[in-house]
């Protein structure tokens, strides 16, 4: 797509309704085909679903040597995945429903605070919100593309929380033995409860910390919670 890959899932029966979900991989890219709980789980809900792949660019909008020097990967998803679900699938907001574990998980949230109106529905497990963190453990990818920890940690997706627009269905989980982004999430739930912003998360089930345990333990609610808001808008339409 556009000189770089993306995975698409085609399941059996498609939904009615015509649903899609864009996943966003997190920092260690997993084939879909590896995923076979959360392959299931399409299959039984009939969601088509687009996974592309950016790298470890963290789905900014900023540019990242190691994915494009010419275009960000937040303006990729925007001006070209999106477009390509549009032609393959005549799907488009609001039928796109935003998933994300790890690195992809702050990416989905961050972009649907950014752009509610083009995802009103975003589901992210184990979110690494606060992902300036890596910046002290020298990830080189992130210096690339940020000035410093503060410049980084203003483009996260809690800072870009607006108090008058926001997704309409937001959900997160994060394991509360993961040390490293459990508290980053709670920051979030607290910004969102104190703005009064709806929202569903679950900071307390434990199943393994930060990993494809949890992820797979997390999947059924979270992708329960997309087909329902999805279908929830399509009603609104």
């Amino acid at each position: 797509m556009y000189g770089h890959e993306a995975e698409v899932f085609e399941p059996a029966s498609p939904h009615s309704l015509g649903l899609v979900v864009l996943y966003l991989h997190g920092v260690h890219l997993a084939p879909l085909a590896d995923k076979p709980v959360f392959t299931r789980l399409f299959e039984e809900h009939g969601l088509r679903v687009i996974a592309p792949h950016t790298g470890p660019c963290w789905w900014a909008d900023r540019i990242c040597p190691q994915f494009d020097p010419r275009i960000s990967p937040e303006r990729h998803v925007l001006e070209h995945v999106l477009p390509f679900i549009e032609r393959r699938w005549a799907a488009a907001p609001p039928k796109i429903g935003l998933l994300g574990t790890s690195m992809g998980g702050q990416g989905a949230l961050r972009m649907a605070f950014k752009h509610p109106a083009k995802f009103p529905a975003v589901a992210a497990i184990s979110p690494a919100i606060d992902y300036q963190l890596r910046m002290r453990e020298g990830d080189e990818v992130l210096w690339a593309m940020y000035r410093d920890e503060e410049d980084c940690r203003q483009d996260t997706a809690t800072l870009h929380v607006h108090p008058l627009n926001w997704p309409r269905h937001t959900w997160f989980a994060c394991d509360p033995a993961d040390e490293r982004w459990h508290d980053s999430a709670d920051r979030l739930r607290m910004k969102l409860y104190s703005l009064g912003i709806p929202h569903e998360h679950d900071l307390k089930t434990s199943a393994g910390g930060h990993g494809w345990a949890y992820y797979d333990h997390m999947a059924p609610a979270a992708i329960g919670f997309l087909v329902k808001a999805l279908e929830q808008e399509e009603r609104r339409v």
